[in-house]
């Protein structure tokens, strides 16, 4: 793997509707001491990429890394193929071998043999969102419905079906329905801005 490598979102309709962004603050707090500061910031650079170019993009191996400031090498000992070996450690991304790699656009929650790894200040913070996220179930699962169903409409899944495959999912069917509206709210305006 050298010169330069195809890197595609690697989707997942579950994990990209409740997952956590790699810009977020769950992200930076909690996968940051377990992934390491390097695949972190590519993960946060290529969702700045995929925004741009959501098929995926051609990554320049030398030049990514001088522009991520670890140094223009090139080659199996580069930080960026180190750190994409890292990510592929961690599930969030999975390779053909060669010249193409997958990466998912959004991470799960930190598996508790992790959690049970960071700073006892970092575990305690960790136990505290947990627990903050149990306490608001409603504001939980409209957040969720509204990201599966922007996920649904952004794979062309007309209105009605992403209503009834929420509905099917075990969301209320008022929260469906609100979810669903916004959700269009969302991709009408993503359309306007292009």
């Amino acid at each position: 793997m050298t010169g330069a490598i195809r890197v595609m979102p690697w989707p997942d309709p579950v994990l990209d509707a409740i997952g956590h962004d790699p810009r977020s603050w769950y992200v930076e707090t909690f996968w940051l001491p377990t992934l390491g500061p390097t695949a972190l910031l590519l993960l946060r650079h290529l969702a700045d990429r995929f925004d741009r170019d959501p098929k995926g993009v051609d990554l320049p191996v030398a030049d990514t890394s001088a522009a991520l400031g670890l140094g223009p090498r090139d080659g199996q000992q580069s930080p960026l193929i180190r750190s994409l070996a890292r990510l592929q450690q961690f599930e969030l991304a999975c390779s053909d071998g060669d010249t193409t790699v997958a990466v998912r656009r959004t991470l799960p929650p930190v598996h508790r043999r992790h959690v049970r790894r960071l700073p006892t200040g970092l575990q305690a913070r960790h136990a505290e969102w947990i627990e903050e996220q149990a306490t608001k179930p409603v504001d939980v699962a409209r957040r969720r419905a509204r990201r599966f169903a922007l996920t649904l409409l952004a794979q062309d899944e007309p209105i009605d079906a992403v209503e009834r495959a929420l509905h099917a999912g075990g969301f209320h069917p008022a929260l469906s329905h609100e979810a669903v509206r916004w959700a269009r709210e969302q991709a009408t305006t993503l359309n306007e801005g292009r």
